[in-house]
């Protein structure tokens, strides 16, 4: 989609983190946007900042790990812009602990937000995507999809599932003027974890910002880009050296001191539940 100007686009998980800069950047292109997440005050916030850029935004309440709330959304959002052009599949939780200390619940719920939730709502507007031979799908992984890392592995799990599901319906998608990208993000400044915790991410890694993850969305549309890793500094090395031996990438993250990083978050989180 080269000219995306008077789209109409979903942009899920816009209340925080990356969410509200994904929606204000598709705004500067001259997008329409219809907003989602659970709390509506912090959905008006993120509408409110899109008041310079002369175009429509909506916000959009609703709990996209239900499937009444899903098919309501979309519904209403048919109902007031039309059909959706570009889905933003951006909302997703993270929780940084031991594996064994997720309880099946908090396990079943990072899977339904992470990763059906975004396949289910891909599933429901493909159909019209491809009735009007104009779409583009986004969906944000992580480069934990990349790499699964100790105390996030519940986490790594659906994110790598996020992108070979891209991959797949892509190429089911091609020739229908339809398409799929998926954005990896690495550490995040202003965003996750650094947001809550003022953390600095190991130096191995560096970490990027959420305009730049912006950025990465509107280039991954414009330009029909399958894939795009947002991360400075020796992440391709690192990525290429995975792939040649995962054992080997495991030592470099363990010596680097990312996998302390980590734990060590992982034991801080442990310690506030502990005395709540």
């Amino acid at each position: 989609m080269k000219n995306i100007k008077g789209s109409i686009a979903l942009v899920t998980g816009g209340s925080r983190g990356i969410g509200p800069h994904i929606a204000r950047f598709l705004a500067k292109e001259g997008v329409n946007i219809a907003l989602t997440a659970r709390t509506k005050k912090a959905l008006d916030e993120t509408i409110d900042s899109l008041a310079p850029f002369n175009i429509e935004a909506k916000a959009f309440p609703a709990d996209l790990t239900d499937a009444v709330s899903r098919t309501t959304l979309l519904e209403n959002i048919k109902n007031h812009f039309g059909p959706i052009d570009i889905l933003i599949n951006n909302a997703g939780m993270e929780w940084v602990c031991a594996y064994s200390d997720m309880s099946p619940e908090q396990i079943k719920t990072m899977i339904q937000t992470n990763m059906i939730a975004p396949m289910l709502l891909a599933r429901m507007v493909i159909p019209q995507m491809v009735n009007q031979k104009k779409g583009h799908i986004v969906t944000m992984s992580s480069l934990g999809g990349k790499k699964g890392s100790p105390y996030s592995a519940t986490y790594a799990g659906t994110k790598a599932g996020l992108i070979q599901w891209t991959s797949g319906i892509r190429q089911e998608l091609k020739g229908s003027g339809v398409s799929a990208s998926v954005i990896c993000p690495g550490f995040v400044s202003e965003s996750g974890m650094f947001a809550v915790y003022e953390k600095k991410a190991p130096k191995i890694t560096g970490e990027t910002t959420t305009e730049k993850v912006a950025q990465a969305v509107i280039r991954a549309i414009k330009k029909d880009i399958q894939e795009i890793i947002v991360n400075p500094g020796l992440i391709w090395p690192m990525v290429m050296l995975d792939a040649i031996d995962p054992g080997i990438m495991c030592w470099v993250l363990r010596k680097f001191g990312v996998y302390d990083f980590y734990r060590k978050q992982a034991e801080e989180n442990q310690s506030r539940e502990e005395t709540l």
